[in-house]
């Protein structure tokens, strides 16, 4: 418990409460299993609170390894001080560590080193007292082979302040503090790239302060520098900082102070700047990542918990023009029953297709359609709700569908079937559960993202698995229907323990009760512990395993259910003989009061699905951008959420753009704030460039503008005070907006 204070004041929980998460973290526990079963241990913390308290340990673990780096380091160069000891135990931040070490930092030969080889350092140590000496004549007297005039002396002089500058802890902090407050993010286009680099036109000419800039904006900028069209620089005012810096080496009126004006510019020019601007790219970088791994974890777990239809037996088309509409019919389980291939787009086929569509629905007796929501899409929605069977029809959204059917994983469930295939059974597996077919997928494949191909690959994949386990265990899993690449996110078991799963599952038949997984190969108890409660078994032999109850608490249960005279199965259920229950009748020293009541609310309702149901949309009978007019109203779905705006599927290929100021009447900085993935939305048409095939449209505009009420005037005593206005984020500029998400536009 190394870091626990230290992590407790910083994240503001109390220390015992991050004593209790650590321990259990190095136990081998899972963040899902102790937000869900260890809540009166950790005093109620949740996922995103426990997650905190893991990142912030490893943080502190590898400041302290690097700390201890230093450390020996100088030690090791024997310039170890009592002085210097305190200075690095005080340090809290990386930067300030590195800045005490700079000095003593093994680096490349340097002007200083050179300057001090010739034998210069005594003079530079001369020009810093600042006594009224003679110093040109000085000077003279470090005349040797290797410096040959007074110039290169005091040159050689200079060359050492300056190096000596740059590694003064004090100044860099200062500077570094200057850079925070008042440095701006500047770029310009690449001479003779005006019409090449087109696209990032809003930042040809680009000024703006770092602490203010957005990170979609950062990361528009870094893509433009890195793909060669800008240029860009990071720096606050230059005259104003060196001043900043004479303050603390310039002392009174010497005549060595203009040898040392000249050192302080040539170090924050060739030293100090470029090395604070590298280290504050960096950081913008890193902020620009978060923000886009942020923004694509929050519209990634919207689209895992999307609502599922259920087990329904589903015909699934993949749309086509030229190469036909490929057809699956699915069972109640997902299993591929039959395959069919329709031509919609000719009309000398389409007699032959309702045929093929109306057979299909008798044999298997389907219940509902499902269709791709790509290229033909809506052309085969309308085809189908022709044909009058009076069956439910969802579009589907199918990014990603292609990837998966060309993947391993497609290969594996279906050796036999061509990718088209593959791709179709993906379509209707969506509607029934978008949970269970979607982590079969690469998450930066769905297209919920925003620059995930920009921001640092390791922590957005390390983020996004977080996010997929978070909603697998907070759904549950089905253990007798769920595929190796579901089971391998649930606590505990991972991708070797879910292929033993599922083998040994086959060899079985199924699991009849949790107990069952102990026979599993290499799946011990720890494992079982972490895993156990977030599986479910329907109509097994214990009616406990179908709830989210975990079987360490089954004999609590049990008790309870012998103290109301009655059996488990007759308890499950019942509100009346619940509600008798009293929780601390029932506390104990493995299980306090908090497990008792999520006891209680699962026997309530157990296994409930925390999911909505899914609700059929309809779209306006619009099929192309040239059937789109400014003005117009339309009903649409919300594809994707970014900063700067939301996506909107208005049913016409092209995703329309919803600018963040254009959502909602009260100011708003986050979409989410407002919006949620697959939320069904009315918008307004505001502007159609068909030629570039963007569309911007307005929520806002279709809602009536809430009426502002008239506030008393009050009287206030004592001195008037100035408020400044709060002044909103400056919009993102349509052209800029649009094109950050080239995968929706311009297909």
């Amino acid at each position: 418990m190394q870091f626990a204070q230290s992590i407790s004041a910083k994240l503001n929980i109390r220390t015992a409460q991050v004593e209790v998460v650590m321990s259990l973290l190095e136990e081998g526990s899972t963040i899902p299993f102790i937000a869900r079963y260890r809540k009166d241990k950790t005093g109620n913390l949740d996922e995103v609170q426990i997650l905190a308290i893991q990142d912030e340990a490893k943080f502190l673990k590898e400041f302290t390894e690097r700390k201890a780096f230093i450390e020996k380091s100088i030690a090791e160069q024997g310039k170890m001080t009592d002085e210097l000891q305190a200075k690095l135990d005080k340090a809290i931040t990386v930067a300030e560590l590195e800045d005490i070490y700079l000095p003593y930092k093994p680096k490349r030969r340097t002007k200083a080193q050179t300057a001090r080889e010739n034998g210069l350092e005594p003079l530079a140590l001369l020009l810093l007292e600042q006594k009224d000496v003679d110093f040109a004549a000085e000077a003279l007297k470090f005349i040797n082979d290797n410096v040959k005039s007074a110039d290169e002396a005091l040159q050689g002089a200079r060359d050492i302040i300056a190096e000596t500058v740059n590694e003064d802890a004090e100044v860099r902090a200062k500077v570094r503090k200057v850079f925070e407050t008042e440095a701006t993010l500047q770029s310009k286009v690449v001479p003779d790239k005006e019409t090449e680099g087109i696209k990032y036109k809003d930042y040809f000419d680009f000024s703006e302060l770092i602490s203010k800039v957005p990170s979609h904006r950062i990361l528009a900028i870094l893509r433009g520098f890195l793909e060669g069209y800008l240029r860009i620089g990071i720096s606050p005012n230059e005259e104003a900082t060196i001043e900043l810096i004479e303050t603390r080496y310039i002392k009174g009126m010497s005549n060595c102070n203009e040898q040392i004006r000249k050192a302080i510019k040539d170090s924050y020019r060739r030293l100090l700047q470029p090395s604070l601007e590298t280290e504050f790219r960096t950081l913008l970088k890193q902020k620009g990542d978060e923000e886009a791994i942020n923004v694509f974890a929050e519209n990634l777990r919207q689209l895992l918990l999307s609502s599922p239809l259920g087990s329904k037996r589903i015909l699934a088309i993949d749309p086509g023009y030229r190469t036909g509409c490929k057809v699956v019919c699915l069972d109640e389980k997902g299993e591929l029953k039959k395959t069919s291939l329709i031509y919609i787009h000719e009309g000398n086929k389409q007699y032959e297709a309702e045929h093929i569509i109306k057979d299909l629905v008798a044999t298997y007796d389907i219940e509902v359609f499902a269709i791709g929501d790509g290229t033909a899409g809506r052309e085969t929605e309308q085809f189908i709700k022709k044909l009058n069977l009076g069956l439910p029809v969802f579009l589907v959204n199918e990014d990603g569908a292609s990837v998966y059917s060309a993947s391993e994983t497609a290969r594996e469930e279906f050796p036999d079937q061509d990718v088209t295939v593959r791709g179709s059974v993906s379509i209707g597996r969506r509607l029934m559960d978008p949970l269970a077919e979607l982590v079969k997928i690469d998450p930066k494949s769905i297209g919920v993202g925003q620059y995930q191909h920009d921001v640092n690959q390791f922590r957005l994949k390390e983020r996004l698995d977080q996010t997929v386990i978070s909603c697998v265990n907070a759904v549950g899993v089905n253990l007798n229907t769920a595929s190796k690449h579901l089971l391998s996110y649930v606590s505990g078991i991972g991708g070797t323990l879910a292929e033993n799963i599922v083998k040994y599952r086959s060899e079985i038949g199924k699991f009849s009760s949790r107990k069952e997984l102990l026979k599993v190969p290499r799946l011990g108890g720890k494992a079982f512990e972490q895993c156990a409660g977030f599986l479910r078994i329907k109509e097994g032999e214990n009616p406990l395993d179908a709830s989210a109850v975990h079987p360490e608490a089954y004999p609590l249960v049990q008790q309870m259910a012998k103290d109301l005279s009655v059996d488990v199965k007759t308890l499950i259920g019942n509100d009346t003989l619940i509600k008798q229950i009293a929780p601390k009748k029932y506390v104990t020293e493995q299980i306090g009061e908090l497990t008792i009541k999520d006891i209680l609310n699962e026997l309530q309702k157990p296994g409930l699905d925390p999911r909505s149901e899914v609700q059929q949309f309809e779209f306006a009978n619009i099929y192309k951008i040239e059937d789109v007019t400014v003005g117009m109203v339309v009903p649409g779905v919300v594809t994707n959420i970014t900063r700067f705006g939301a996506f909107i599927d208005i049913g016409v290929k092209q995703d329309g753009l919803v600018h963040v100021s254009e959502i909602s009447h009260t100011y708003i900085t986050d979409p989410n704030e407002a919006l949620k993935l697959n939320q069904h939305v009315q918008v307004k048409v505001l502007e159609v460039d068909i030629a570039r095939k963007r569309i911007a449209l307005s929520i806002k505009q279709t809602q009536e503008a809430p009426q502002r009420q008239q506030r008393p005037q009050q009287q206030f005593k004592g001195p008037q005070q100035n408020f400044k206005k709060r002044e909103p984020e400056p919009a993102l500029p349509m052209n800029d907006a649009l094109a950050m998400l080239k995968k929706k536009f311009g297909k």
